[in-house]
């Protein structure tokens, strides 16, 4: 059965919370790539995925802020605390966006469409005070995946608001394409037999879909056909697993609540574990010794580990204690309660028979999660391979993910994707921090450059570096071009260039590119 939900998305969010104007050229950068911008700065062409230095050559007063979650949900707790006059259990999936079911507080507020006009209201005066207007949308629909969507298309309402009549949720996201289900690999395979709709897909018969795609298929059939994006197995704990910390004294600072709720969280997810679950979605309750009460549902899309728990915890307490004077509590925290309101049986993980995970490996990991639960997710990265033509593309740093983590990654063979141009392995070792103009010669001494087709105009023999005018490095071997040609359906973000590797007789090799007609280092073999 669907539960009609309405939700709240502010996709600028974590350009809000850094506290910038509206009119400010501002983007959030994690692993050298945009993943969040200012209207502003999409205006001047800076988007999401954007490398640091193609961002900076569209708009070159671009203000460059690093992401911080501690900080996006510190912010983010103010707007919590706005809609809970409308109902006392908001749903939080992570800053930016929240939800609730609306059977109750459409009832007393006069409908959905009044339920979400009030709401909008609410926030958009929050937001507008500082200058932020037309950030945020609301949507109600049957489940919250059909209501996030509406909730988008929302953003671009005068009112803010798209409200979808309750059983009209399949008709309303057949039009979508399967790209919205989150999934890339199976949007690909959908893309591949035509299927480019979610009504497509939601046509196929549930039988074809499980023989060809499994459980997940399956789960993802359902969002497609507007049904509850949670399955008939999800439900309550089948026994109680509540975890409760004591705090005494009572604790005034972020940093000691948090540090207990580690070994809470610890306890929780072992005791899940042991029975085969996962947590889904997390019910936090907050007391202090003046008798006040803060409670938050934190929901996930995968399972929720003990870095994932102590992080939502550490988000509503800094929420809480270091939010508005008019929200703050008046006493110290005496009492942590974590209650695991919807678990799933635990997916695992598969190990191999050889070269797998050590013990030393899985100790490592636990450590590591234990930094990143007190320092935050963006404080420790890893190398991960990801998919692209050039060295930049293949491997770049990402929040470590542990044997615990539960922050998404992507998985598959995206790396191995065929991409067209593609510098063949192996890649080189090191990418310059600057870039560095060079000069392709041939024999003559004339400049050397690639036509439209990818041919060398003239055999490279040469190379010089920087402003050198004479002299330069003899080339012993080279390999290319190969050319590359990307986004070419975009005239804002096309770029065509083509690479070239050549060795010097010292040893030495370097991938060389050029764009526009010049040449810069890329990357340097080591």
């Amino acid at each position: 059965m669907n539960v009609r939900t309405l939700v709240v998305v502010c996709p600028d969010w974590p350009i809000i919370a850094t506290a910038a104007s509206a009119d400010e050229a501002v983007a959030v950068l994690a692993a050298n790539r945009v993943t969040a911008t200012s209207p502003a700065a999409r205006a001047e062409g800076v988007e999401v995925g954007l490398r640091r230095r193609d961002a900076q050559r569209r708009c070159p007063g671009l203000r460059i802020v690093d992401p911080d979650p501690d900080r996006d949900a510190r912010v983010f707790a103010a707007i919590a605390a706005l809609v809970d006059q409308f109902t006392p259990r908001v749903e939080l999936s992570s800053p930016g966006s929240l939800a609730f079911p609306t059977l109750g507080p459409s009832r007393y507020f006069g409908g959905d469409e009044a339920l979400a006009t009030l709401v909008a209201a609410d926030i958009d005066d929050a937001l507008g005070s500082s200058g932020w207007f037309d950030a945020v949308g609301v949507g109600i629909a049957d489940g919250p995946f059909a209501a996030t969507r509406a909730a988008e298309q929302a953003l671009a309402q005068p009112d803010h608001v798209r409200v979808i009549p309750s059983g009209a949720s399949a008709a309303f996201l057949s039009s979508f394409p399967v790209s919205v289900l989150g999934r890339p690999e199976l949007a690909e395979v959908l893309q591949r037999l035509g299927l480019r709709r979610l009504g497509d897909f939601a046509a196929l018969k549930v039988d074809d879909v499980v023989a060809r795609f499994g459980a997940e298929g399956r789960f993802l059939h359902r969002l497609a056909r507007g049904i509850d994006d949670q399955p008939p197995s999800v439900g309550p704990p089948p026994r109680s697993f509540d975890a409760v910390a004591a705090l005494d004294p009572p604790a005034e600072r972020v940093d000691i609540a948090a540090f207990t709720a580690r070994a809470v969280a610890d306890d929780l997810h072992e005791r899940l574990q042991a029975e085969g679950l996962a947590c889904t979605r997390l019910l936090v309750v907050i007391e202090t010794d003046a008798g006040e009460r803060l409670e938050r549902v934190w929901r996930h899309e995968g399972a929720l580990s003990s870095t994932g728990i102590v992080d939502r915890v550490r988000w509503q307490l800094d929420g809480w204690l270091n939010g508005p004077s008019a929200q703050r509590p008046s006493g110290g925290i005496t009492r942590l309660l974590l209650v695991p309101d919807e678990v799933m049986p635990a997916r695992g993980r598969q190990q191999g028979f050889w070269g797998g995970e050590t013990e030393a490996d899985e100790r490592a990991g636990r450590a590591l999660a234990r930094v990143q639960g007190m320092l935050g997710v963006a404080a420790v990265t890893v190398p991960e391979r990801r998919g692209g033509r050039g060295p930049a593309d293949g491997v770049v740093r990402a929040p470590f993910v542990g044997t615990d983590g539960d922050h998404d990654r992507p998985r598959g063979g995206a790396f191995d994707a065929p991409w067209p141009g593609r510098v063949p392995s192996p890649l080189p070792a090191l990418l310059p921090v600057e870039v560095c103009e060079a000069e392709v010669l041939d024999e003559a001494g004339h400049r050397v450059w690639v036509s439209g087709r990818g041919v060398l105009s003239a055999e490279p023999v040469k190379v010089r570096f920087g402003n050198e005018t004479h002299g330069g490095l003899s080339i012993v071997g080279w390999a290319g071009p190969w050319l590359s040609d990307e986004r070419w359906w975009d005239q804002r973000t096309h770029r065509r260039r083509a690479r070239l590797q050549v060795a010097f007789a010292d040893g030495r090799a370097v991938l060389l590119q050029i764009e526009h007609g010049r040449w810069s280092i890329e990357a340097i073999y080591d």
